[in-house]
């Protein structure tokens, strides 16, 4: 061939292509090469701002055109147009497989704060100031079965064993406390 790569236009690149596809052509890929490797390469650099990755990539993308060749259509648009959209696409497809960020558990963003905000702070004395109130105001048999079923999570029947009671007399007892206690927290609201 008597003219230089830069001398090609894109109808002399078609053709190239066209036999590489047809004939597997080593020597027209290689002119097809020594044109698009080169820009390949720097439009992967501008991508992927890792050298070795730019060279990668436009090997990937040179073999790409070597092995679909016989794919170009001419008539769809330009050899430079279809080199770089494979060059894009693998490229996409390099984003895709790098190594993502691993979740780390302990990343200051995903650990709650050891503090609860004041607010909920403050409401949360609030309530347990009004469910001790109310407490107060059940009567001492009462306010014993709910300590034993509920500080020390005693069974019904482990309570009603301790205290010599029958055991319908402790849930009728701890549901009358609760009763009583329901009803003291609303009249506070």
């Amino acid at each position: 061939m008597t003219e230089s790569v830069e001398d090609l236009d894109q109808r002399n690149f078609s053709q190239l292509l066209a036999a590489v596809g047809r004939d597997r052509d080593i020597e027209a890929f290689e002119t097809i090469f020594k044109y698009y490797g080169p820009k390949v390469r720097s439009y992967m650099a501008k991508l992927a701002r890792d050298g070795q990755a730019a060279e990668e990539l436009m090997q990937e993308t040179m073999l790409a055109v070597w092995n679909k060749a016989e794919q170009f259509d001419p008539s769809r648009g330009n050899v430079s147009s279809w080199i770089f959209t494979i060059a894009r696409n693998l490229r996409i497809d390099a984003f895709r497989r790098e190594k993502r960020p691993v979740f780390d558990p302990t990343d200051p963003a995903f650990v709650p704060d050891d503090v609860p905000p004041a607010d909920v702070e403050f409401e949360g004395r609030q309530e347990a100031d009004r469910l001790r109130r109310a407490m107060e105001t059940l009567p001492p048999e009462q306010l014993e079965l709910l300590k034993m079923s509920f500080y020390r999570e005693a069974s019904h029947s482990t309570i009603a064993a301790e205290l010599g009671l029958p055991m319908g007399t402790v849930k009728s007892r701890i549901r009358l406390a609760f009763a009583k206690l329901r009803a003291a927290l609303e009249e506070r609201a």
